[in-house]
């Protein structure tokens, strides 16, 4: 198991990575942080995140769809479009729901960028960074 803040590799088995990539449109909010149950938890990553916001608000994200930064999504280099993430800080312990919308981070040792939205429901919009697990969820 890594320790916090180790970035490690997150590997989905292809039928994972298939069940990910269809139907995944659901609102990132739908659920509450709290309102996910340990079976639709289908993979675990632990490393550090960052955030973006007003540079990037109103650009196109690689999904095609313009970057919000009050909206609850982040940017992951391979996890599919519409896939929803549970992001937990492990400095704050505060967790929010995101649905992945963009590539990215492409900063050494990160492993996922959150909107300016989501960082702040986890607290970690001085800090930059920290280190975070993130819980991709069964569609």
């Amino acid at each position: 198991m890594p320790r916090a803040g180790e970035v490690t590799r997150l590997t989905l088995p292809p039928l994972v990575a298939l069940l990910l990539s269809g139907g995944c449109g659901a609102a990132a909010g739908a659920l509450g942080p709290g309102d996910v149950r340990p079976d639709q938890i289908v993979a675990t990553e632990t490393g550090v995140a960052s955030w973006y916001g007003a540079r990037h608000h109103g650009r196109r994200t690689a999904s095609g769809e313009p970057f919000d930064m009050h909206a609850l999504t982040a940017a992951h280099r391979t996890l599919p479009f519409g896939t929803r993430c549970r992001v937990t800080s492990l400095r704050s312990g505060r967790s929010v729901i995101v649905r992945i919308n963009d590539r990215g981070p492409y900063a050494k040792g990160r492993i996922i960028d959150l909107s300016r939205a989501a960082a702040e429901v986890i607290d970690m919009i001085r800090a930059g960074h920290v280190p975070v697990t993130v819980e991709v969820l069964r569609p």
